[in-house]
């Protein structure tokens, strides 16, 4: 967007490096809340609706009480909420800065959608507090008939607004999360950074299943998120009758099985559609986490169902959003693996402008990859025979009209060839990294 495009300049390798670990801890907060509110919602409505037309106060209370739950208070779906979305805008405007690329459009799209949607879910929140008092109020005797009709105008009233800011407070909350998985999916796939399409943006594949792979877990972190709350936080929930408890106890227990059954098979798609140049071992090491987590918590379901008791609830919600945790970070990790080229060309703006202010307009002193290779890569490595690592002429051929992929290996090698000891990270700078990259592949079929 060019409004944020202004407040935006090129960043050092050290600080897009920052930038990185900020959006995880950013989102660390954002997507943990925003699933336990849109679990919630969903749950709270459900309930709301199934209470009244069966008349049931249990489905009603439930409704009431596990929507102030999943939102606890206007403070937080502020901080929580909104402020990290502000602050992911602003960091992948950094990140992507003179990449024209649409990814910052559909964060900052979102952005305001969550907005207006924790609007809309808080006053559910609240208005369904002041609906049950008028139920209840409604219930008491009252002479004055003139008053008594006022009473049931606001209680009708209060009622309408609240399903009305519920529902649409939902709905909006899946677009903004649709337009947030929209974003980050598409800083992962470079190759896809020219499409404008909006709906073939939004109904691609690779979003698709980071979509149904978001549901999944929000539901699933609900489902633990309830019973936590209810039978481990503080000693569990004061005054719960056992057909209440019992109520809670399988829905909690029902909805994490449920929808965490979908959770490893929606990881693994989203993990092997990634592009070649978001992948690495990292990445997989942390989604083996998030599935080693998961069977675990299978384990402690297994066991609450087995035994009707919630013994594991505390040891089951670390679990699940230690899960989630592992999943930013593999998102996090595909974002800066895939935009290793586009960390260079700000890292080189950023060199340019610093040169240019250090030196009063003078051009910046030119990297050469020859003296790069003669004075880092030599000691290992040779055009045409083995020294410690393989000859050029063998790897370098693959490597042809890719100069990112070439440039993101040497800034951050992986095994490629078992036959060969994996290389050092030589500790070169993107720009280093480009030079040499740029150096090798126009010399190396004249060696």
């Amino acid at each position: 967007m060019e409004f944020i495009e202004k407040f935006v300049i090129p960043q050092s390798s050290e600080h897009i490096q920052l930038l990185h670990y900020l959006a995880m801890l950013i989102f660390f907060l954002f997507v943990p809340f925003i699933s336990m509110v849109f679990g919630g919602t969903v749950l709270s409505l459900f309930y709301r609706n199934r209470g009244a037309k069966e008349n049931n106060q249990t489905y009603l209370k439930f409704s009431k009480e596990i929507i102030e739950v999943v939102t606890v208070n206007k403070g937080v779906g502020v901080i929580i909420g909104i402020v990290p979305m502000l602050a992911a805008v602003l960091i992948y405007a950094q990140l992507l800065h003179l990449g024209n690329i649409l990814a910052v459009s559909y964060l900052s799209v979102s952005l305001l959608v969550v907005t207006v949607s924790l609007i809309l879910i808080y006053t559910y929140r609240y208005s369904t507090t002041f609906s049950s008092v008028f139920s209840s109020v409604k219930n008491i005797k009252v002479d004055d008939t003139e008053l008594k009709n006022e009473i049931d105008q606001l209680g009708a009233a209060t009622k309408s607004v609240s399903m009305r800011s519920g529902n649409y407070g939902l709905l909006l909350l899946f677009i903004s999360v649709w337009f947030f998985i929209s974003g980050i999916t598409i800083a992962t796939y470079p190759q896809e950074w020219g499409r404008t399409g909006l709906f073939s943006i939004l109904f691609s594949g690779s979003v698709l299943f980071r979509l149904f792979l978001f549901l999944a877990m929000a539901f699933t972190f609900t489902g633990g998120t309830i019973l936590f709350r209810y039978f481990y936080w503080e000693g569990g929930k004061k005054g719960l009758n056992s057909e209440y408890s019992e109520l809670v106890r399988n829905i909690g227990v029902k909805l994490t099985l449920y929808s965490g059954i979908l959770v490893p098979l929606f990881l693994a798609v989203t993990l092997f559609t990634l592009p070649d140049s978001a992948v690495s071992g990292a990445l997989f090491g942390y989604t083996t986490l998030a599935l080693l987590l998961m069977f675990m918590s299978y384990h402690f379901l297994y066991y609450m169902l087995k035994n009707a008791n919630t013994r594991f609830a505390g040891s089951l919600y670390i679990a699940l959003l230690i899960v989630i945790m592992a999943v930013v970070i593999k998102d996090q990790l595909a974002v800066d693996n895939a935009t290793q080229l586009q960390a260079v060309v700000l890292s080189n703006k950023y060199e340019e402008m610093m040169a240019q202010l250090t030196s009063e307009g003078k051009a910046p002193e030119q990297v050469s990859g020859e003296d790069i290779y003669n004075v880092r890569c030599s000691s290992c490595h040779a055009f045409d025979h083995k020294v410690v690592g393989p000859p050029y002429k063998e790897t370098l051929p693959k490597y042809e009209g890719k100069e990112g992929e070439l440039v993101k290996f040497i800034l951050n090698p992986v095994q490629n060839n078992p036959g060969y000891p994996i290389m050092p990270n030589p500790g070169l700078k993107p720009n280093e990294a480009q030079a040499v990259a740029k150096w090798l592949l126009s010399v190396y079929k004249t060696k």
